[in-house]
């Protein structure tokens, strides 16, 4: 789930090494989903202790009341599956003055089981907010990042490269993101507004434990505090939004098994694609499509 069955490498842990960071840029300002908990809470709290100002996204009433308490941070209630909460949120962001220099889809939840025995409304819901809640958000909001020439970051998942037996339905809101990303930049780039997506490996998250609740199972994948914390993911979003030079790709994981599961995944996937089929790359070709792709500075 950010479960996230493994993913690969950029454990960035200090200060985005690329970001820029001026007297301007504390009035620079981020609106940040599903902030409540998880990496949503550490994204706030990084940007907000950095001088940003954070709007930060959260449905409950008690996690509005946590996150006012932070400095630089208005909490705003947004659920993205609801239409009168986006619009409320950008009235509200609007009435602030302030600009969107950034946008940062992270609200998710996570689903787990065979696809046989998912229910049909829960397969509805994790699409919504996973997939339908990042372009509803983003779309929303447009006008004022592209007015800011600002950055759109999205929390994909290491699920959005590998796809695991029972985290099914999860994977396919996460490879929708991938497509998402890619298709979204390619329609920002002559707007000036930079488009990422960060792809998170296994992080401390309450992700687990919301879906064992929601769907009424248990779950060993409920309880992720064995996992470190997710300030490495956190870093990641700063270098995508402030950065002189952002990735299209963050993959951040806390270890090295992580990286190579889901890279060799990648792999996998492109000898499936060239094999035994009319236009197939033999060995040296695809060695040499790989170092030219390596020459290229990648962005």
């Amino acid at each position: 789930m950010r479960y996230a069955i493994v993913a690969a490498a950029l454990c960035l842990i200090a200060p985005a090494s690329g970001a820029v960071h001026s007297s301007s840029d504390v009035q620079r300002a981020v609106l940040v989903t599903g902030a409540s908990s998880g990496i949503g809470r550490k994204v706030t709290e990084r940007l907000a202790a950095q001088g940003y100002f954070v709007y930060a996204g959260a449905r409950k009433g008690e996690d509005l009341e946590s996150l006012g308490k932070l400095k630089n941070v208005q909490p705003l209630r947004l659920d993205v599956t609801s239409a009168a909460d986006i619009t409320a949120a950008v009235d509200a962001v609007t009435k602030g003055g302030r600009g969107l220099h950034g946008l940062v889809n992270n609200a998710g939840i996570a689903s787990t089981g065979s696809f046989a025995d998912t229910a049909e409304d829960d397969f509805d819901l994790v699409m919504k907010v996973n997939v339908y809640g990042p372009w509803r958000v983003t779309k929303a909001f447009t006008p004022l990042i592209v007015a800011g020439k600002g950055r759109i970051t999205t929390i994909g998942s290491i699920s959005g490269i590998l796809s695991t037996r029972d985290l099914g339905v999860y994977s396919m809101t996460k490879h929708a993101i991938e497509a998402y990303t890619d298709s979204l930049a390619a329609q920002m780039a002559p707007l000036g507004v930079g488009v990422s997506v960060i792809e998170p490996g296994n992080y401390n998250s309450e992700i687990g434990r919301n879906a064992a609740q929601r769907l009424g199972i248990e779950s060993r994948l409920a309880d992720r505090s064995r996992f470190k914390d997710p300030d490495d993911v956190a870093a990641a979003v700063e270098d995508a939004l402030f950065s002189t030079a952002p990735k299209r790709r963050y993959m951040v994981v806390p270890s090295q098994d992580e990286a190579a599961l889901t890279i060799r995944k990648a792999i996998e996937e492109l000898v499936q694609l060239n094999q035994d089929q009319p236009f197939s790359y033999d060995r040296d070709s695809l060695v040499k499509m790989l170092d030219e792709a390596l020459a290229v500075p990648v962005r």
